[in-house]
């Protein structure tokens, strides 16, 4: 039984939607009646994810970074449900490198991915939500974008970016559409598995409060709260789940 009444028939798109914390936050929108069309850059992981979970009513192949892709991409979201209530603007990168040997390369695609991505997802989204005076728009950001890590700077300076492109939507589209962003600490998603060791892992856990990582179904958790009524007065904020570590 959906714990939120309102899922019913709406209308979800998940971008990096194939693993780690868009995987476990379409499920969750999925569980709760909702109709949820997953983005993702990798074929095969989408197409593996769509014949494992029916409960998913389809996918789209679409790299955030490219414009005419993520226009696309919205075109085969309007065939598939027919619009848009809730955007969970979700993909992005990560690449462990010092400053002095992040070349511009890597630069621009951290944020072409980070941060441009969730400027032509979320467009593409308001253009559909204006017209019907509704929606919701959630960002996954980071705690990276609210204090400075080493080996990270582009993904630092993509992720603050976020937060201050999420607060500006949600001025300039209240009060019928909301904007929040959500900033994860470490999460135990594929793409922190890549990074890290199990001895880095360890390390990290015991400087977090909570002395683990977060599973992805509890920032989904997060995400399925303040896409719902209840959250109907959280708007153009940004709130860490970090397990404390930001305290």
């Amino acid at each position: 039984m959906a714990k939120y009444d309102e899922f019913q028939g709406k209308r979800v798109v998940v971008t990096g939607g194939a693993s780690g914390i868009g995987f476990a936050t379409a499920k969750r929108f999925a569980k709760e009646g909702a109709k949820v069309v997953i983005f993702d850059w990798n074929e095969d992981a989408l197409k593996k994810v769509l014949k494992d979970n029916p409960d998913l009513t389809g996918g789209v192949r679409v790299d955030v970074s490219d414009p005419a892709s993520v226009k696309e991409g919205f075109l085969k979201v309007d065939e598939i449900i027919g619009g848009i209530d809730v955007l969970i603007s979700n993909a992005g990168i990560s690449v462990r490198n010092l400053v002095k040997d992040t070349d511009f390369e890597q630069w621009s695609k951290v944020m072409g991915i980070n941060l441009g991505g969730m400027f032509l997802c979320s467009k593409e989204a308001l253009n559909r939500m204006e017209k019907q005076k509704s929606g919701v728009i959630l960002f996954t950001a980071s705690t990276n974008g609210m204090e400075a890590h080493p080996y990270y700077a582009d993904y630092n300076a993509s992720k603050a970016g976020v937060i201050l492109l999420g607060r500006t939507l949600a001025l300039e589209y209240a009060p019928y559409i909301r904007v929040n962003s959500i900033c994860p600490g470490y999460v135990l998603t594929p793409m922190q598995k890549a990074e890290y060791t199990e001895e880095m892992l360890e390390k990290v856990n015991q400087g977090i409060p909570m002395k683990r990582h977060a599973a992805p179904e509890e920032v989904a958790a997060l995400f399925a709260f303040l896409a719902s009524d209840e959250a109907s007065y959280i708007t153009g904020q940004h709130i860490p789940i970090d397990g404390g570590e930001t305290a």
